[in-house]
């Protein structure tokens, strides 16, 4: 594979770090961060500027807290600037590097590569019922928290070669235990973790329906045994070379009986539904609306029309 320098002074040029504050700030506008930041604004560019270009800069102290829906997890914030602003500058570069390493089959946080999509090519594979008959679906345990540093920086010296970019990359990645949860960069670190397996999955053990969003795996096969076996392949493979246990609630199902809960639906070979959580959390909120449709609405609807869910708006009467 070959690897990739001269992209330090890319990430940090000025014209860079600008277009990245621009992004950075999209939907935040009225955000406490933006605004501070932007009373010094062009000043504040150039100082993030020198920080990096003199190899002075360090990540900033987290602000941790934790939330309960859909279930407890610890959330790392960090300021607006300079943090935000430089994973946004370091994405800008990155990002089309980063993606020509994963697989087609890889889903969550790529441009075109979300929730639809995969919904997409999961409702088109199901169409072949016999080669569809039995699912494997499972996902890691405390994913984020678990990813070991130095395995993650291998992964990213497969790809890079620039000494300054790998050092700077390096200090966000020890700048918290394992990968946290809310920093911009985090979601790639974490598709990048498991772009090998991926590679792995389709390469070596030649499986052709293999879906993953984040780390919640799908795998359809003609037979349960092959799952089974399957299933003992990947757990060795995650231990050995990444660290990683699979849940304990791993399942393998025939599809016709029990559907595919994946990615908020439920898929059937024959129709798609909604997930009973999302359906109900839609019924709430079209309750206490007092005759107006929001943004809120909007969103389920928005879920809604991707599966078969006409009885639901009709009930709904949306």
């Amino acid at each position: 594979m070959k690897r990739i320098g001269n992209l330090f002074e890319r990430i940090i040029s000025i014209e860079n770090l600008q277009l990245a504050d621009m992004k950075a700030r999209k939907g935040k506008l009225r955000s406490y961060g933006v605004v501070q930041h932007d009373k010094n604004r062009d000043c504040n560019i150039v100082d993030l500027h020198n920080q990096l270009k003199n190899h002075q800069f360090k990540t900033s102290n987290y602000f941790v807290f934790k939330i309960y829906e859909p279930k407890e997890r610890e959330i790392y914030r960090l300021p607006y600037f300079p943090d935000r602003i430089l994973h946004h500058a370091i994405m800008n570069v990155m990002e089309p590097i980063w993606v020509s390493i994963f697989t087609t089959d890889t889903y969550s946080c790529i441009k075109r590569r979300g929730i639809h999509a995969v919904l997409t090519r999961l409702k088109n594979d199901l169409k072949d019922i016999e080669g569809t008959q039995y699912c494997l679906k499972i996902d890691v345990r405390k994913y984020y928290p678990s990813i070991d540093h130095a395995i993650l920086k291998a992964i990213i010296q497969h790809k890079i070669k620039d000494n300054e970019l790998l050092s700077l990359l390096f200090e966000i990645i020890d700048s918290a235990p394992g990968i946290p949860i809310g920093n911009y960069l985090s979601q790639y670190f974490a598709n990048l973790y498991l772009a090998y397996f991926d590679h792995w999955i389709k390469e070596e053990k030649r499986v052709k329906y293999y879906y993953r969003y984040a780390d919640d795996i799908v795998v359809l096969s003609d037979k349960k045994e092959t799952l089974h076996s399957l299933l003992s392949d990947i757990r060795l493979y995650m231990a050995e070379n990444l660290k990683l246990v699979i849940k304990q609630n791993y399942q393998v199902f025939p599809v016709e009986s029990r559907s595919i809960d994946f990615v908020g639906y439920r898929f059937y070979h024959t129709h798609i539904l909604m997930r009973k959580s999302i359906k109900k959390r839609f019924a709430r909120a079209v309750a206490k609306r007092k005759g107006k449709i929001n943004i809120i609405h909007s969103a389920y609807y928005g879920w809604a029309i991707h599966c078969n869910s006409i009885n639901l708006l009709k009930k709904l009467a949306l």
